[in-house]
């Protein structure tokens, strides 16, 4: 029952497989629930990531789900907006952030009119969408000399004990170190921030955690409690670790600039 023996090395992918638009969509729309959940679990980005759009005017999140970006680009851009596919996400992000645009739309078809903004970002999101689509739709919405950001905060599996964790979550160990993502023309890689970090989270919160992946969203109520049972023979039993206790579990960020 409890995972053993062997364990295959890191991702060497440098994105999620889909068999086609059909299956991206289906996995994708996992995330229309548990918005709270999402909100507390998942970790926010380093301070960095948003800096990186430090003087745009007017910048829009893509797929902002609870919004953990938005803040941080509430915080240099003049007007921030946002939008996700998702009401319930929607919902959490009006709440967080009341003076902030918010509606439901998607990447390739963002409600934006031309020219609306000087920046679009898209955190945690970019791997869910039709990449060639979604430029097209960038390249109309953002103003002439403005910016794509795209980031994204992934366990740091280079750490064995990590990468471990990652398998028994399926949280989706699919970008590989050094890796960048698919984007069409007429945008060009600027800017890259490769950044390691530390969240300390309470151990009983790596359950919380792994309820927000995609797999365990899917997934019925015998699988769920399989991963719970291995996630706890691993936190208890394999890695000694004590009921409350807070430790430190590394993350990887990895941002991009592209502009025109």
């Amino acid at each position: 029952m409890h995972v053993g023996g062997t364990q295959p090395g890191p991702s060497r992918k440098s994105g999620p497989a889909f068999r086609d638009r059909a299956h991206r969509t289906q996995a994708a729309a996992a995330f229309v629930r548990d918005a709270h959940r999402y909100d507390v679990a998942r970790p926010t980005y380093p301070a960095a990531v948003a800096e990186l759009l430090a003087g745009c005017g007017e910048v829009c999140d893509a797929g902002a789900g609870t919004g953990k970006l938005t803040q941080l680009l509430h915080d240099v851009a003049r007007a921030t907006y946002a939008f996700d596919p998702s009401a319930d996400m929607v919902r959490v992000l009006r709440a967080q952030l009341p003076d902030v645009p918010v509606w439901r739309a998607t990447a390739e078809a963002t409600g934006l009119r031309g020219g609306a903004v000087d920046a679009l970002a898209c955190a945690q999101t970019w791997h869910w969408v039709d990449a060639e689509a979604a430029s097209r739709e960038a390249d109309r919405v953002v103003r002439d000399g403005g910016a794509l950001l795209l980031c994204w905060n992934t366990l740091a599996v280079r750490h064995p004990w990590v990468l471990r964790l990652s398998r028994i979550m399926h949280s989706g160990d699919v970008q590989r170190e050094g890796f960048y993502p698919t984007v069409a023309a007429p945008w060009r890689l600027e800017t890259e921030l490769r950044e390691e970090w530390v969240q300390m989270i309470a151990v009983e919160d790596c359950f919380e955690l792994m309820a927000t992946r995609s797999y365990w969203l899917k997934a019925g109520e015998a699988t769920r409690a399989k991963m719970e049972a291995n996630l706890t023979w691993y936190l208890y039993e394999r890695l000694g670790f004590e009921r409350g206790q807070v430790i430190p579990l590394p993350y990887r960020t990895d941002a991009f600039v592209y502009r025109r």
